[in-house]
């Protein structure tokens, strides 16, 4: 007996990531829900429709279904900030990480570690959008052997304000005492 054919055909990615673009919010909404189950198949395409999309609506729906895909989008937004110094992208890009949280901080640490102090920046701010589970990390990193790191954690910590900088104070206090 032959099988029943699915009335609904399985959109593609590229058809997913073209209903960005949908005047209704609602098939914008559903398009980003698609593109997160289809998880990590779904992660280059993805940041290369963040890196071409000149409209921020596009650039905005591409990056919430990045945080949702969540941690299989980490490594390839990094890399990809790390080779696109589109100022834009990157905004969104960090915007995407900052909304995965956790389980992006030590990986976003890492990439501290460069020299291109704009991308630093960026990185930055994915941490402060992160908030309070960036606080123990960074706090152990104000004594990175990198020096670039142990930087860049003070100053994102200062940047935390109310979450942040009671800890940078603490950890300098205790410095102190020693």
């Amino acid at each position: 007996m032959p099988r029943k054919i699915a009335a609904k055909k399985k959109e593609t990615i590229a058809s997913l990531i073209a209903r960005l673009d949908e005047p209704l919010i609602k098939s914008r909404h559903d398009a980003v829900h698609a593109l997160a189950k289809e998880g990590a198949r779904a992660v280059q395409p993805l940041i290369r429709a963040l890196v071409k999309a000149r409209d921020p609506d596009h650039r905005w729906y591409a990056a919430i279904a990045l945080s949702k895909i969540g941690s299989a989008a980490i490594l390839p937004l990094l890399a990809a900030m790390a080779c696109t110094g589109d100022l834009e992208f990157r905004r969104y890009a960090a915007a995407a990480l900052g909304e995965i949280g956790e389980s992006a901080v030590e990986p976003i640490i890492a990439a501290l570690a460069t020299d291109d102090r704009e991308l630093r920046g960026f990185l930055s701010r994915a941490l402060c959008r992160i908030g309070e589970a960036a606080v123990e990390p960074l706090t152990r990193h104000l004594n990175d052997a990198d020096e670039i790191i142990r930087s860049c954690a003070a100053l994102t910590l200062w940047q935390m304000e109310g979450t942040g900088l009671p800890a940078l104070v603490e950890k300098l206090a205790a410095e102190k005492e020693i």
